[in-house]
């Protein structure tokens, strides 16, 4: 089926269940107006934006994006019951925001959750989830040319290494490149339970047996590279920074080690930006700080959220205000 069409797809989507994550602890540090105008990065499903969108009047906008076309449905579906001015615009989020920077925007607050969606893991021909059998894809926009497939039958054993190790954060990457490259010279790969086959025949009997699926980190790799995500996120952090408004505050929910670590060491460039050497006793670089840290820790789910959400449970929120 293709993805452009959904009908039945999207029938089965909307009667999911969709659990936004930290949408307490979010709602906090936005602190959202009645009159803000807010930037929802990555929609998805709506249920964040649902909540915003709840504290918001008819003085205050909506701006949600996401690069998922099934995502504008729900969007219009929410917009209904809004008494807020709102608009969806597909694309990569990293190239709404700077469209909106060079079109001299400014708003109040604006939100990542940089997981995945229910949306996008329940539907099976998507190839998001190791739990299906289904087509090789995990591209979150239809649109895009490269699909997890490719990768897995067209890159070399070294590359293929360098990503399940880099963005998998996966221990037994060489092996699992190795074994990957041996299996595809018999036939390529073409459904998510192949790769699921070779990544449990290439690790020893522990790694297999363990609480979750041994083939996660390879699938979180494929997915990050596919939708080539970690230089989005790079590339719209400062042009969210230079769309706040004094005062206004940027937060970002993230769900694994890179991300989080992107978000974190920008926070801290932007909140204490000083190249001076430590031993100067003054200032002379001139750089002053843009924006203040507004969580000294990363919040992230308590136990009650966890077992009522278990896909939250490496959750992970930040944020920071303009200055």
């Amino acid at each position: 089926m293709a993805l452009g069409a959904q009908s039945l797809a999207f029938e089965m989507e909307m009667n999911m269940a969709h659990i936004p994550v930290l949408t307490d602890a979010l709602l906090e540090v936005l602190d959202v107006r009645p009159d803000s105008a807010v930037v929802d990065c990555t929609f998805g499903g709506g249920g964040h934006a649902s909540a915003v969108a709840g504290l918001l009047g008819p003085s205050g906008r909506l701006l949600a994006c996401d690069r998922d076309p099934v995502a504008r449905s729900y969007f219009d579906e929410l917009k209904r019951s809004l008494s807020t001015p709102a608009a969806f615009y597909q694309g990569d989020f990293a190239d709404t925001l700077a469209e909106f920077v060079g079109a001299g925007e400014k708003v109040d607050r604006i939100y990542m959750d940089l997981g995945l969606s229910s949306m996008q893991i329940d539907t099976e021909e998507r190839g998001f989830s190791y739990s299906y059998d289904a087509p090789l894809d995990m591209r979150m926009d239809p649109r895009m040319a490269l699909t997890a497939a490719d990768i897995l039958n067209g890159w070399d054993q070294d590359r293929l290494s360098w990503l399940f190790r880099e963005f998998g954060e996966e221990r037994y990457a060489s092996r699992i490149a190795r074994n990957v490259v041996r299996r595809r010279a018999q036939a390529p790969y073409v459904r998510t339970s192949e790769l699921v086959d070779t990544v449990k025949a290439s690790l020893p009997a522990p790694a297999r047996f363990g609480a979750r699926n041994p083939a996660r980190r390879v699938f979180q790799a494929l997915r990050i590279a596919v939708n080539d995500e970690l230089d989005s996120l790079k590339r719209a952090l400062p042009d969210a920074a230079a769309l706040l408004k004094p005062g206004g505050v940027l937060a970002v929910i993230s769900f694994h080690s890179l991300e989080d670590r992107i978000v974190k060491e920008f926070f801290a460039a932007q909140a204490h930006p000083c190249t001076c050497p430590p031993d100067f006793p003054v200032c002379v670089c001139g750089k002053q700080p843009s924006m203040e840290i507004v969580t000294t820790k990363p919040i992230t789910p308590d136990s009650h959220e966890i077992e009522a959400n278990p896909r939250s449970s490496s959750a992970k929120l930040r944020a920071a205000r303009r200055i």
